[in-house]
């Protein structure tokens, strides 16, 4: 296996908008292509579960507007 020790980045492009999806040794974050903030999810939420939860914490903040 190859590690993952610095951030990797591609685009996604989702319902005809584009993001950017970075990659790395604490977790995922996807952000709407040109923007700052994103919606963050972390590697040790996913693996014990509280995935769902960290995503709900996330939207009730509020989406990114653009």
């Amino acid at each position: 296996m190859t590690p993952l020790d610095k951030p990797l980045r591609r685009e996604v492009t989702i319902d005809g908008k584009s993001y950017t999806l970075v990659l790395d040794s604490t977790g995922l974050k996807l952000t709407p292509r040109g923007h700052r903030n994103g919606v963050e999810l972390l590697w040790k939420d996913l693996a014990s579960g509280d995935a769902a939860i960290a995503s709900a914490l996330n939207a009730s903040v509020g989406e990114p507007t653009g």
